[in-house]
């Protein structure tokens, strides 16, 4: 599930007309790299939760054969769901498997999808957060990892952030069906961060740290970093 539903307004004027994964990135729209990525790891479908200019992503992406995937869409129309509410709207459109991946749109992950998929299975837990030691460095740290497992994951502590929480939400996650399906009210708005918080202080959210950092391109400083790197690794 790639979340690209979004009004991407610290990336004005340039995204006004352009959705953000359709941003030009080292010659290409950045949701071809994520796709060419998402291949790659032996990914074979894709849902595409879209909203404001979704129909620049589907009109590019089309059914992702190209691509070598199976793309098919939902359409958030002129109201955003919040990123769990997407997910709502997925599985009221019939668009999700038992068991599925999570990312954003706008997200350069540097991380193997299949094998944090693996994990999470393997886990025994019905979702799966990856995190990245960060100590405040990219973000504000949001989680404390133990023993392969979110602890705590809290977003906003600003000064009141305790220092066991040096790893931040990396970006790609894995959810059951009935996660969803239980969790998330249909019809409503709602957001992932209050349902991961409720998770890892039930002691049900697996975690998978990864080691690379991540980039986005959700900034202007975001954009260039990703460029460069992007670039680099087309000409290399």
């Amino acid at each position: 599930m790639i979340l690209a539903g979004g009004l991407g307004t610290r990336m004005w004027p340039v995204a006004k007309t352009v959705p953000k994964t359709m941003l030009p990135i080292a010659g290409r729209p950045f949701a071809d790299w994520q796709l060419e990525w998402l291949a790659a790891a032996g990914v074979t479908s894709v849902v595409y939760c879209i909203g404001y200019l979704g129909e620049q992503v589907r009109e590019h992406v089309g059914d992702g054969a190209q691509h070598g995937l199976s793309v098919s869409y939902v359409e958030e129309g002129d109201r955003l769901r919040g990123t769990a509410g997407a997910l709502r709207l997925a599985l009221d459109a019939g668009e999700l498997d038992e068991r599925f991946l999570v990312l954003y749109g706008d997200s350069w992950l540097q991380v193997d999808p299949a094998e944090v998929f693996a994990a999470a299975r393997d886990s025994g837990l019905p979702a799966l957060m990856t995190v990245y030691r960060n100590d405040g460095r990219f973000d504000a740290s949001n989680v404390e990892f133990a023993n392969g497992r979110v602890v705590r994951y809290e977003k906003g502590l600003g000064a009141d952030t305790p220092d066991s929480m040096r790893w931040i939400d990396y970006g790609l996650s894995v959810f059951t069906h009935d996660v969803v399906e239980k969790r998330v009210p249909a019809g409503e708005v709602a957001d992932l961060a209050p349902l991961c918080t409720a998770l890892a202080a039930e002691g049900r959210l697996a975690g998978y740290l990864v080691n690379e950092r991540f980039y986005e391109i959700g900034s202007p400083n975001g954009l260039a970093e990703a460029e460069a790197l992007l670039s680099a690794r087309r000409n290399g």
